[in-house]
């Protein structure tokens, strides 16, 4: 694994290239081949890591970015070099930059590598164990310019997208599945209300049956009930799985409730210790969209860690 620099400032925006999708998966865009541009290395503050990636598919344009826009534009010139001769560029800009008129306010420095992916099987490879739900690791030969599944160099991790399931019913579930389906995260609900599962359906969430059983690790499981007597047997089997994050919602009296119906099913006391309860970053959240806020951003922090 390289050694990665410090991190370095976000610099002001400018002109990005013709058919650029920011918020779009690099990834995904080049299973068909092109040119990955990835961060190596940063000095000083900067809003993206190193590893981070951008795409510049054959078939044209651009798919995420490394910057807040100072660099993209300058990085699809490039791209197209590397694209026609096939060899790996390596850029600095900022601080020791040879680029003076690319200028970052912090006077930092950022490193990234353009590598021509010739062959994408790799790529795909690493797509399909994703959509598997199962991580991998890119290699990527900054010296050569290959990219290989478990290759050597410049290591990229591909983790699956957190996923949401949640169950419950009401408008606090409905809240909470359907903001993390507007951030663009998998999420489902499971409800035994007619008019939870309507309402979220038609905000876009995914419905489901059965219980969390395929709660994988990087899988959030969260129960929104005012009936907190349909909590254990969904509580129980959450915790049986690799799920980072089990929680429910409720005052601390609620907690300490379901904690004693659990331990009178049996479920052994570490597995208890994993459930997050009250749940939300926000002590107290009433207000179901206060409540959904809360609550998503307390199980990023945790993914994030």
């Amino acid at each position: 694994m390289n050694k990665i620099a410090p991190r370095m400032a976000e610099a002001l925006p400018i002109a990005t290239p013709a058919g650029a999708d920011p918020m779009g998966d690099p990834l995904s865009a080049l299973a068909g081949g092109g040119v990955l541009a990835v961060i190596t290395g940063v000095e000083g503050p900067h809003y993206r890591n190193p590893g981070t990636i951008m795409a510049f598919p054959a078939t044209g344009g651009s798919v995420g970015q490394l910057s807040s826009g100072c660099i993209e534009a300058d990085l699809a010139l490039h791209a197209r070099e590397v694209a026609a001769q096939g060899r790996v560029r390596r850029l600095r800009y900022g601080k020791g930059s040879p680029f003076r008129d690319l200028v970052l306010p912090c006077g930092g420095g950022l490193d990234v590598a353009l590598v021509p992916v010739e062959d994408p099987a790799p790529v795909r490879q690493a797509l399909a164990a994703r959509t598997a739900r199962r991580d991998s690791l890119l290699g990527i030969d900054l010296d050569r310019g290959t990219v290989a599944l478990d290759g050597p160099g410049f290591v990229l991790r591909i983790l699956p997208s957190t996923r949401f399931l949640t169950w419950g019913a009401g408008i606090e579930a409905v809240t909470f599945a359907a903001l993390a389906h507007a951030a663009g995260y998998p999420a489902e609900l499971a409800t035994h209300d007619e008019a939870t599962a309507a309402t979220a359906a038609a905000q876009g969430v995914v419905l489901r049956a059965g219980g969390p059983g395929d709660a994988d690790p990087w899988t959030a499981v969260t129960l929104f009930y005012h009936d907190h007597d349909r909590e254990p047997p969904v509580l129980a089997e959450a915790l049986a799985t690799p799920a980072f994050y089990v929680g429910a919602q409720g005052s601390l009296r609620s907690h300490r409730a379901r904690v004693e119906a659990l331990r009178g099913m049996g479920v052994p006391e570490d597995a208890i210790a994993r459930l997050r309860g009250p749940i939300g970053l926000i002590p107290s959240a009433r207000d179901p969209r206060v409540l959904a806020v809360s609550v998503l951003a307390e199980i990023l922090a945790e993914r994030a860690q």
